[in-house]
């Protein structure tokens, strides 16, 4: 059985928001077309405490883009963003939600920072979604939302180790790009773990 994970379409990462991913809204239509098509639509919803370790109001002298140890772990520092209950944590409201069958949060413990669907960044707890994916029978899996180069990436990658038939979207991503190139280095390090890439034209 196959599955469709939608990552993070929420407010704060689109135009506007706290954490804009350039064009993030345009994604908006090609999700909403691909999700009929799909027996099971899981979403993915960062969903963080205000006193989040990522976020650099939370460190003195930090700024967002600075980077530091957290839990043991290199940390990008952040804006604030997908703060739990606030508007920049609810998925947008172009996005067909009535479609979405299951939602995971992640990101919900101070210490660490969650950019896969499956797991915290230091493989420390587990979200559920591999065990709801594999109750429901679940062997392939397609990966599409925001951002390409932080949490689609890990997700793939997660998806893929954990042996689940894994593919990409790209066409129906944003890449944040803190660093010229982090889109395509973030492509080329899912093709090399096996991760398939296909485009929404593939699968209509």
């Amino acid at each position: 059985m196959k599955a469709l994970i939608v990552v993070d379409i929420q407010n704060d990462f689109l135009p506007g928001g706290a954490l804009a991913v350039q064009e993030g809204d345009k994604i908006i239509p090609i999700v909403n077309d691909l999700m009929p098509k799909f027996d099971l639509v899981v979403a993915t919803q960062d969903w963080h405490p205000r006193e989040h370790g990522s976020f650099a109001s939370n460190h003195k002298n930090k700024k967002p883009g600075d980077q530091i140890e957290l839990f043991g772990l290199n940390q990008v520092l952040w804006p604030d963003h997908c703060v739990q209950d606030t508007f920049g944590a609810e998925f947008s409201k172009q996005l067909k939600t009535s479609s979405i069958d299951h939602v995971v949060q992640k990101g919900t413990d101070i210490l660490i920072d969650s950019y896969s669907g499956f797991f915290d960044n230091g493989k420390k707890k587990r979200t559920g979604l591999d065990d709801f994916l594999k109750s429901r029978g679940v062997d392939m899996v397609f990966i599409l939302g925001l951002a390409t180069d932080y949490c689609v990436k890990f997700t793939a990658l997660d998806a893929a180790h954990l042996g689940y038939r894994t593919f990409v979207v790209p066409d129906a991503t944003r890449a944040v790009n803190l660093q010229a190139g982090d889109y395509d280095n973030a492509v080329e390090e899912m093709r090399l773990a096996g991760v398939g890439m296909i485009s929404s034209g593939e699968l209509s």
